[in-house]
């Protein structure tokens, strides 16, 4: 049965600290990186109802920097499911919490594969689409996974 996306949506939350950042007072961007993982991973893992491995970081864009003391949300949601693998879009929000202004950071799309008890690829369920905005991510996510098995094939004949 297929499920909706609201259903396995995420939004992880932090307040960046002095431990956060770099000399500059901006936080590292593997601080970021890993958060985007771990919202990923959540959404992915409640889509599926197994665990999930990270396969790939198809792109993680930094629009601006964040800063110490900023309040951070990171809001994953999935965009294409194939047979055993998912795509999520996470979307990085930065809001300063005395003035309460806030801006998208960092976008990220991330491929995740469901796995079973003894660690093999899993099927997982279909996605059922609501919006016509979570529709066209699907056919750009689409866009990407035939963009990433074409990546794959490439690679593979250069190896063997």
């Amino acid at each position: 049965m297929a499920k909706r996306i609201s259903e396995s949506a995420v939004t992880l939350s932090a307040l960046m600290g002095p431990q956060d950042t770099n000399g500059l007072g901006n936080v590292h961007g593997g601080v970021i990186m890993k958060l985007v993982d771990e919202a990923a991973g959540l959404a992915t893992m409640r889509h599926a109802g197994h665990p999930t491995v990270t396969v790939a970081i198809d792109s993680m864009t930094f629009i601006e920097p964040i800063r110490v003391g900023m309040f951070v949300q990171f809001k994953a949601e999935l965009t294409y499911v194939g047979r055993t693998s998912m795509e999520a879009r996470v979307e990085v929000i930065a809001e300063h919490p005395i003035l309460g202004t806030s801006n998208i950071t960092n976008i990220a799309y991330l491929v995740f594969v469901a796995l079973d008890e003894d660690g093999k690829p899993t099927p997982v369920p279909p996605i059922a689409y609501e919006t016509q905005q979570q529709k066209q991510r699907a056919e750009q996510a689409q866009s990407r996974q035939e963009h990433r098995k074409k990546q794959r094939a490439i690679e593979r004949s250069q190896t063997s």
